[in-house]
């Protein structure tokens, strides 16, 4: 793809916006970028691009400033309504997501992860799958990590990689050696239309892939194994029952069953794997499926499954305290999400929820909450929506923020109960992003 005197603009001026700038810089392109935001507001993104020939256009959104420009590139976070692309796409200009324009910069084979959840524990246990595997230069990136940019012109083995829904919008020749879909429930509902438009995004990380490709499915998920009729890759699926080709799980292993080696068994032990629950040893199907795909050996997969402690603000042990546990789940950002945290406990639950709500229905927790929740503790701008969907099941209050949930939450648990922050919820309205929550529950916790 030839860039050099193209004038391309970059929507937004977040982390991606950043590193697609400097991408451009680098071959040679004439670069604009617009944010709705001003300045000062702007000031540590304007500080990393300082000293680099970009004209930005910041505070607004003027059709004018698309006189002349050749291509646009919308950070994730830019929904497709955004006035800029409306009118460039009446102009016939390109657009391409950030990930479309890395893919053709990359040589090496992606492996690309998407669903509602599990997708940044699932790539960096496929990663470290990889890793192990051998001497093999290995990147891992996209959502998780560094956008995937800024991995281009990298001399690379092979790319795992984290894809959103937001990331797959402009796509065009985005095609992933091996593409794996783990699980839809309703989600980002404040930027869709409806479930199945959000459903339709996420199934476009299959449509470049052609039958030398490899597609991964969920079949214990009616929509994403629907989807096996209209690949056009080679399905490799996984799931609870046993079948005669694909992955399966039994209470103690993992197996791995491929019919194109004479029905040959691979079989992993879950007896020393750290991340538990029903949702990881989904993610660990995934991530197997993906990884044998990719030639790893039996040996390195183990080992990681026996090594691999999880991932920050994702049911996150913090600390117990006077036989009280306290779990980070930050990264619940959804109502599927929360299920499946509250899935993996016995013991009752304090639930902290609440934040910026996505517009789905909290109906789905609804069954865990009567089974588990002890007593739920709601703050954020959601917090009323949450208490009139759910408030009648358990014990429900409503705090002012986040240090008065966990103030509440300390008085009110006892011994063998678990406090968990799964908020259901962005994190918007209090935090820059769920990393930030989670860190600031953390030392809340700590400071008890």
């Amino acid at each position: 793809m030839e860039l050099q005197g193209k004038r391309v603009m970059v929507l937004g001026l977040a982390r991606t916006g950043c590193a697609a700038a400097r991408f451009l810089i680098e071959q040679g392109a004439e670069v604009l970028v617009t944010d709705r935001q001003s300045e000062i507001e702007l000031s540590s993104e304007m500080k990393a691009l300082a000293g680099l020939p970009i004209r930005f256009l910041l505070g607004g959104e003027d059709p004018a400033w698309l006189e002349g420009v050749d291509l646009l590139i919308p950070s994730p976070g830019v929904p497709q309504e955004n006035p800029l692309l409306q009118e460039a796409e009446r102009r016939g200009a390109g657009i391409l997501s950030e990930v479309e324009l890395a893919c053709r910069f990359i040589r090496a084979p992606l492996i690309a992860i998407t669903g509602t959840n599990g997708k940044s524990t699932t790539t960096a246990l496929v990663g470290e799958m990889l890793k192990a595997g051998g001497d093999l230069n290995i990147f891992v990136g996209g959502n998780i990590g560094a956008p995937l940019i800024g991995f281009a012109g990298g001399d690379w083995d092979w790319g795992v990689v984290e894809i959103s829904s937001f990331q797959l919008e402009w796509v065009e020749k985005f095609r992933p050696r091996i593409a794996a879909l783990l699980n839809l429930t309703e989600d980002h509902l404040d930027r869709y239309p409806n479930f199945q438009a959000y459903c339709e995004a996420k199934e476009r990380i299959f449509a470049a892939q052609n039958d030398g490709d490899i597609a991964i499915l969920n079949r214990d998920d009616p929509l994403v194994w629907s989807m096996r009729k209209r690949v056009r890759a080679r399905v490799v699926s996984f799931g609870r029952e046993a079948v005669d080709d694909g992955v399966y799980a039994t209470r103690e292993e993992i197996v791995w069953r491929s019919a194109g080696q004479n029905g040959k068994d691979e079989r992993f032990s879950l007896a020393r794997a750290k991340i538990q629950g029903v949702h990881n040893v989904e993610n660990l199907m995934a991530a197997i499926a993906a990884a044998k795909a990719a030639g790893v050996t039996a040996a390195a997969i183990q080992k990681v499954i026996d090594g691999f402690a999880g991932l920050e603000h994702r049911l996150e042990f913090v600390r117990e305290k006077n036989g009280v546990r306290y779990f980070n789940d930050s990264k619940g950002t959804n109502v599927g999400a929360v299920v499946k945290s509250l899935a993996g406990f016995s013991a009752p639950v304090l639930l902290l929820a609440g934040g910026v709500d996505k517009g789905g229905d909290y109906g789905p927790l609804e069954k865990e909450i009567r089974r588990t929740v002890k007593k739920l503790i709601l703050f954020g701008a959601a917090k009323d929506k949450i208490r009139a969907a759910l408030g009648h099941l358990t014990e429900t209050v409503v705090v002012e923020d986040l240090a008065a949930a966990v103030r509440d939450a300390d008085k009110s648990s006892r011994s063998g109960d678990v406090v968990l922050l799964s908020p259901a919820c962005s994190s918007f309205d209090m935090f820059r992003d769920y990393t930030e929550r989670g860190k600031r529950f953390k030392a809340l916790v700590q400071e008890l």
